[in-house]
C-alpha cells in the first residue's frame, strides 16, 4: 500500500503533501503478454492477481498461472505463438519447460537476456501502467486492483500503445 513516488504540481512555496493510511499489507500482481501479429490490430492478453496478507494466499504467479495465460492466448489468438520471454524464474521451472516441450508443434520460446528490460515490451506496457495510477492515493487494496484493472483496459483498447512498446523493443519495424 506504499504509493509510488512520482512529480506532481502544488501551489509555489507550498510542497504537497498526501496522507496514506493501511499498514502496507496488500499487493497487486500483473503478468501480460504484448501480441502482434502483421495486419491486425495489437493485442494485450493479462492477468492480475490480488493478494491480501492473508495466511496460505499466493503473493504472486506461478508457473501454472503463466501457463494458463498462454494457454488463454492461445485461444484467443486461435494460432501458433512465438513467445519471447524474460528470465523470471517461474518461465524456468521444469514443469513449465515440460509444458512448452509437450506444445513444441504451437509454442516456440525465446528466452531474453539475463537483464535486459529494454528488449522486454512488456515493461513498457507495466511502465504506462504505472505512470497512470502514480498519483493515485488508495483508500484499500481493492480500490488499487480497481484502478491497475481500468488502466489495463484503458491500454487493450488503444493497440497503438501496444505498438509503441512492441517498437521500442525492436520487435516491430516500421514500414
Amino acid at each position: 500500500m506504499r504509493p509510488p513516488r512520482v512529480r506532481t504540481w502544488g501551489r509555489v512555496g507550498r510542497t504537497p503533501v498526501v496522507r496514506v493510511r493501511g499498514s502496507g499489507s496488500g499487493r497487486v500482481s500483473m503478468a501480460g503478454m504484448s501480441c502482434y501479429k502483421r495486419g491486425q490490430r495489437s493485442r494485450l492478453i493479462y492477468g492480475f492477481r490480488v493478494h491480501r496478507g492473508r495466511k496460505g494466499e499466493p503473493k504472486g504467479f506461478t508457473w501454472k498461472d503463466y501457463r494458463d495465460l498462454v494457454l488463454r492466448a492461445r485461444t484467443q489468438l486461435g494460432g501458433p505463438i512465438v513467445l519471447v520471454w524474460d528470465n523470471l524464474s517461474a518461465h524456468l521451472m521444469p514443469p513449465m519447460k515440460e509444458f512448452i516441450a509437450a506444445n513444441h508443434d504451437w509454442l516456440t520460446v525465446f528466452q531474453l537476456p539475463s537483464y535486459a528490460p529494454d528488449l522486454n515490451p512488456q515493461e513498457g506496457i507495466w511502465s504506462l501502467v504505472k505512470r497512470g495510477i502514480g498519483n493515485l492515493a488508495v483508500a484499500s487494496i481493492d480500490h488499487l486492483a480497481k484502478a491497475v484493472k481500468r488502466r489495463l483496459k484503458k491500454i487493450q483498447y488503444r493497440p497503438h500503445l501496444i505498438d509503441g512498446a512492441l517498437t521500442q523493443a525492436g520487435l516491430i519495424m516500421d514500414g
